[in-house]
């Protein structure tokens, strides 16, 4: 997987539609808007093809994975029809039944989020097309579908952990804050308990003085953070639900003199969750603690593995668990070779 250079999202900017475009769409690929699907030329050697639906690419991890999808599909020799929703819900059933017109052999699916998904895969389950949710599971319901998704609890209570490891090792108190993604998503939901399941067996070293509701917006996270530091300025230890939101964290840190490194007098613990590129160029310039990592690779295999297994009759099970990661300064250069964000920018250094 290759990052298209001169396209990487800046920090505190979200990518532009006409990025996402260029991002999105590679070579032989398909893509669809609202009703509209354009189809590309590529041959099919097993002469499958399967829809893929994102709710956004907002983001450099939907970007990565669609992109990962792609490449694993095309290894395969199978033909992918892309849909973007850009964050609607009914454009993406408008999409997912365009899907289902063109008789596709499979859907993998992004969704908005776990209940207006239901419909999609009841409609997909009547046409008898087997459908996988990619990183976001549905609500409890009667219909049949495959969720590959990572483990947010887990993997952020071990992120998390090991903050606290650093921060009882210091000898010193800290006061926390916590960026709370859209707790309409339910991997905001996770990240959000793994963090207060670790804090709170922690109370005498880590008292948490901010819990900053971002809706997964970088303004509103920047603007939240900036009004704790002014609040309780001596905050020293922070997490974010998702590190796309880490350009707000440092810009709002930098205003008050508190972007230090490790080992720095007035360092803030930082630890964060996905793998992104900026998580990976904070933790080599050593100003980020440690970051859970989403094994995106992982989850891309195996979603399009479980539409073949699915479409071949086998059992698959309801929930195919990523257990992601936890990369630290202490095992940064092994654990970048499973860092997506890592290899993202590496790829884009050259």
């Amino acid at each position: 997987m290759t990052e298209k250079k001169g396209l990487a999202r800046k920090p505190g900017r979200n990518l532009s539609r006409r990025e996402m475009l260029k991002l999105a769409v590679g070579v032989g690929g398909t893509l669809a808007f609202g009703g509209g699907i354009l189809t590309g030329c590529g041959r099919r050697k097993n002469g499958l093809t399967v829809g893929v639906a994102f709710e956004t690419l907002q983001t450099e991890y939907w970007v990565a994975s669609i992109e990962t999808i792609r490449a694993e599909l095309k290894k395969r020799g199978i033909e992918m029809l892309e849909a973007i929703a850009d964050g609607d819900a009914n454009r993406q059933f408008e999409q997912i039944r365009n899907f289902i017109a063109r008789q596709v052999d499979g859907i993998i699916i992004a969704p908005k989020d776990k209940h207006t998904v239901i419909p999609m895969i009841r409609a997909a389950n009547r046409a008898k097309i087997p459908i996988v949710l990619y990183n976001r599971p549905p609500a409890e319901s009667d219909t049949k579908s495959v969720t590959v998704v990572a483990d947010n609890y887990a993997i952020t209570k071990a992120t998390v952990e090991y903050m606290a490891e650093q921060a009882k090792a210091s000898g010193k108190k800290y006061e926390g804050m916590i960026l709370i993604g859209d707790l309409g998503d339910i991997n905001a939901i996770g990240r959000r308990d793994g963090f207060d399941d670790v804090v709170k067996n922690c109370s005498d070293t880590i008292r948490v003085m901010a819990r900053i509701p971002t809706e997964w917006d970088p303004e509103k996270a920047q603007s939240g953070v900036t009004n704790a530091l002014q609040a309780y300025p001596g905050i020293n230890f922070i997490f974010t639900s998702s590190d796309f939101l880490f350009p707000s964290i440092v810009a709002a840190l930098k205003t008050v003199d508190k972007y230090k490194k490790i080992g720095e007098e007035g360092h803030v613990i930082l630890g964060g969750f996905d793998g992104d590129a900026t998580a990976y160029q904070m933790l080599v310039h050593r100003y980020l603690d440690a970051d859970g990592v989403q094994d995106m690779y992982f989850e891309c295999s195996e979603s399009v593995q479980a539409i073949l297994d699915l479409r071949a009759g086998k059992e698959v099970p309801e929930q195919i668990l990523d257990k992601g990661f936890v990369i630290h300064q202490g095992n940064l250069r092994e654990a970048s070779r499973r860092m997506w964000g890592a290899q993202l920018k590496k790829s884009s250094t050259g």
